[in-house]
């Protein structure tokens, strides 16, 4: 990355601590964050439209009572959806990046996080509508403030990115990256993060391995039957290993609220997949030997 801030490898995702998951309590979240820092995930991944606008607040109340140093921890949040949800004014779902839109998030969700900065601040997701010139007002606006230390995006193409960065350097690009889906790797988007010097993060780093059964996952359970002996891992240790494994030094968000696949997935930053084992996985997922 571009600068000195450091993030925990696995980075725990909190979209399924509030109502859109688990929707954990005040009490059990402290704890959950505190298992966390005990395996070494010290950076929490949020948006404003988690749990309909609610997840950021629920989290804000549990660090005020963790005890947890501000200084301990990197909290990374994302604006611009907007969703149709009966506490907000919207007609449609739409995105918006103005500069004001932007600085007046970021501002809520610092006053509901009960944090002075954000360490990244991610454009959720790319806008046709989007200017360079707003979004870059509002950037400088915030990082002058000292109220966000780095900028990126989410679901960005190297091309989009470029378009940003004739206004404002991009640090970061949070992707969905997964050997069930793994699109990332030949539309550019790790390429562009590699070659730039980006944080590259995976979003749904599981895939569709637990959740879809089909032929795709038949063939990846054969090759990980194999492996998990030879790894003494689990499944899901093995499909973060392998993301781990690409150039790009991936960060896995892990979404789960559950603290026993946490911990898996923290021994897992330990492992190295040797280059074949990764490629007998790529083969099963495609079907087909690489061309």
């Amino acid at each position: 990355m571009k600068n000195n801030v450091q993030y925990s490898k696995i980075i725990a995702g909190t979209m399924t601590w509030g109502n859109w998951g688990k929707s954990l309590g005040t009490e059990e979240m402290v704890r959950l964050m505190h298992h966390c820092l005990e395996l070494g995930i010290t950076t929490f991944d949020h948006a404003d439209i988690y749990g309909d606008y609610t997840n950021e607040e629920q989290f804000g109340k549990a660090f005020s009572k963790s005890g947890i140093a501000r200084n301990g921890i990197q909290l990374i949040s994302k604006c611009g959806i907007q969703f149709h949800v009966p506490n907000r004014a919207n007609r449609v779902k739409h995105y918006d990046y103005s500069s004001d839109y932007i600085v007046g998030s970021v501002e809520r969700s610092l006053k509901i996080l009960q944090t002075e900065y954000l360490d990244l601040l991610l454009l959720h997701r790319p806008s046709p509508l989007m200017r360079p010139q707003d979004i870059a007002e509002a950037v400088m606006a915030l990082k002058k403030a000292g109220k966000i230390r780095q900028f990126g995006v989410s679901n960005f193409t190297p091309a989009q990115i470029a378009l940003l960065e004739t206004m404002v350097p991009v640090e970061a690009n949070q992707v969905e990256f997964s050997l069930t889906q793994n699109s990332a790797m030949h539309n550019d988007m790790l390429l562009d993060a590699l070659a730039n010097k980006r944080m590259a993060m995976s979003w749904s780093p599981l895939g569709a391995y637990f959740r879809k059964k089909g032929e795709q996952q038949k063939r990846i359970k054969k090759v990980l039957a194999e492996l998990t002996g030879k790894y003494g891992a689990t499944d899901d240790q093995l499909l973060l290993a392998w993301i781990m494994r690409h150039p790009a030094r991936v960060y896995p968000v892990v979404g789960t609220a559950t603290p026993e696949r946490l911990s898996l997935a923290a021994r897992a930053v330990a492992m190295q997949m040797e280059l074949q084992d990764w490629f007998l996985l790529l083969e099963a997922s495609e079907g087909q030997e690489v061309p």
